[in-house]
């Protein structure tokens, strides 16, 4: 096995299994713990620092902001859940700017459909054609917390494979 190989299921298996949980536990209870996310955050650098030396930990430090920069927005504008901006961070650490960049894109797409598939169990899809107030509303989907981590977890791991 070649370093290449090493480094990337060093790093696949990791975020393979945190990504796992999280979406056992966001889909179980609305929740990502912190006791899983947030020392993943600094094992990544560590791991990252390990195998590309000063240059992995500081490509692991800007993954990590970007993570923080992008899914924070989200966070403070659309009422994201704080657990999945700490695990886009997480992950950024582990994975780097560059792989982030295309993780957050397969994330968004990914969402988008787990979006409509949420709506679809909530009953908004089946607004269409009847007008009754016991019917759900976008309002009232969008006061019910939608679990990300599954949209998360398909982005990541897509990226893997997309690079």
């Amino acid at each position: 096995m070649g370093m290449h190989s090493f480094a990337w299921w060093a790093t696949f298996a990791p975020i393979l299994i945190v990504v796992g949980v999280a979406t056992f536990t966001d889909l179980r209870s609305r929740r990502i713990p912190n006791w899983l996310v947030l020392p993943f955050l600094p094992l990544g650098i560590a791991v990252s620092g390990w195998l590309h030396g000063w240059h992995g930990v500081e490509q692991s430090l800007a993954g990590a902001g970007l993570g923080i920069a992008i899914f924070g927005i989200l966070y403070w504008k659309f009422g994201m859940g704080a657990g999945d901006v700490k695990l886009c961070a997480a992950i950024g650490a582990w994975i780097g700017p560059s792989q982030f960049l295309i993780a957050a894109l397969l994330i968004a797409l990914a969402g988008g459909l787990v979006i409509l598939v949420w709506a679809a169990c909530r009953g908004l899809l089946r607004l269409v054609g009847r007008r009754t107030r016991e019917e759900a509303s976008l309002g009232s989907l969008m006061e019910t917390k939608m679990p990300y981590a599954p949209a998360i977890a398909i982005g990541t791991l897509i990226s893997f494979f997309a690079r």
